[in-house]
């Protein structure tokens, strides 16, 4: 009798295993939390990820707390200190892990990677390379898959994690602009995750890797928190490669809480990341007039707050096949209260991304114009166009690129 009940319970466990393993991803359980709906779902490995062995993961949606059509995508990675549902319980208290809480009219998914030895922060310890790993792909098929179940915006997806997760969040969302709008990391603990996955120097990017634009990049450390190590080489990569970067720091240390955050740098909710659209042209703003001296590496004692890019704003205007514009400014004080002192002017250099209609060849020739001033620049060798030194202040001017066609 004793035998037959453990085959049986063998049986069941097997069964719910097996169930478990399957792909699409099976809704566990349906309930609430902090009166929104919450879905727990869990699933298998598709042969696709090329995992090693079998496994079963857990994720999370919570729903946002009216129904709405095309809802924006809010996607959680969580800390080394935590685990999916540890990660949500943390919303249940303002100032836990603030980077946590999804906006009330957002769906929002949480996803693991304690469960399995080799998901653990999120891929980039056990696969060092610059290749996919299988912990990624898990990921970027769960966020696609949540999309279409949901019937939620494509453009509107957004990435975010917490130290380990802001980890994650750099490696896994840089490299895939074609899936997240924007990225938030809140202390992210190392950048080795976003350097290997983007080919940052030493590295370079193979001729045959093409990689989307990224998406748009929030990142606030402190230089009092050792995990921040190379925050200065990840800048200097982004800055030399074209790449869209808000940065802001200072003496906060590896903290969570935005309320004591804010007290040391009021700048690191200011850009409105959460409105960026992935079917919108947008600019790079590098080299800029304004930004800060960093205190990485050798300054990591320094008091001062800093910030780059935290200034600049833009709204897209039109574009074509023969061309695109965007009104670029700096925000006003009345619209940003900060303690940083507001420049009236700036000079950066300028690239168009994510251009939608207007395709430029590597090298090819553009013509461009902003207010009076005007010129001709060549594409680089992937075709981004860059106008280098525009003088830029509150007052919106447009900027216009065209194609010189031969």
């Amino acid at each position: 009798m004793k035998k037959l009940l453990l085959a049986l319970a063998f049986l069941t466990s097997f069964a719910s295993l097996a169930a478990a393993a399957d792909w699409p991803p099976q809704l566990s359980k349906d309930g609430e939390f902090g009166g929104r709906k919450l879905d727990t779902y869990q699933h298998g490995v598709r042969e696709e990820w090329s995992y090693a062995a079998p496994q079963t993961d857990t994720f999370l949606v919570l729903h946002p707390t009216a129904p709405r059509e095309k809802a924006p995508l809010y996607v959680v990675l969580h800390s080394a200190g935590h685990d999916v549902h540890s990660c949500l319980k943390c919303t249940a208290q303002v100032g836990n892990h603030d980077i946590y809480h999804a906006p009330a009219d957002m769906c929002a998914l949480y996803l693991d990677c304690r469960a399995n030895k080799g998901d653990w922060w999120w891929g980039i310890e056990k696969y060092k390379g610059a290749d996919i790993c299988p912990t990624e792909k898990r990921v970027l098929d769960t966020v696609k898959w949540t999309i279409e179940k949901y019937g939620l915006d494509p453009n509107r997806v957004y990435l975010c994690g917490n130290s380990m997760g802001g980890s994650g969040t750099l490696g896994i969302g840089m490299r895939n602009g074609d899936v997240f709008a924007a990225i938030k990391a809140n202390v992210p603990a190392r950048v080795e995750h976003v350097s290997s996955r983007m080919y940052f120097p030493p590295q370079t990017v193979p001729a045959d890797v093409k990689l989307p634009d990224p998406p748009i990049c929030v990142d606030y450390s402190a230089p009092n928190d050792t995990w921040s190590k190379d925050h200065d080489k990840f800048a200097a990569a982004m800055n030399e490669r074209k790449y869209p970067l808000f940065m802001y720091w200072g003496p906060f240390g590896h903290a969570n809480n935005h309320a004591n955050i804010l007290k040391v740098n009021d700048l690191i909710n200011s850009f409105d990341w959460l409105n960026v659209k992935k079917n919108e042209a947008y600019p790079v703003f590098t080299s800029a007039s304004t930004n800060d001296a960093q205190p990485w590496p050798d300054k990591l004692m320094e008091k001062a707050p800093g910030q780059i890019n935290a200034f600049f704003r833009w709204k897209p205007v039109s574009e074509t096949a023969d061309s695109a514009e965007v009104s670029l400014f700096l925000t006003k004080a009345d619209d940003l209260k900060t303690t940083f002192t507001i420049p009236a002017e700036a000079t950066a250099d300028i690239s168009l991304r994510r251009l939608q209609q207007l395709k430029v060849a590597p090298n090819q020739k553009v013509k461009w114009t902003f207010g009076s001033a005007s010129g001709e620049v060549a594409a680089d060798a992937s075709g981004v166009v860059t106008v280098p030194q525009l003088k830029i202040t509150a007052e919106p001017q447009t900027l216009k690129v065209s194609a010189v066609k031969s």
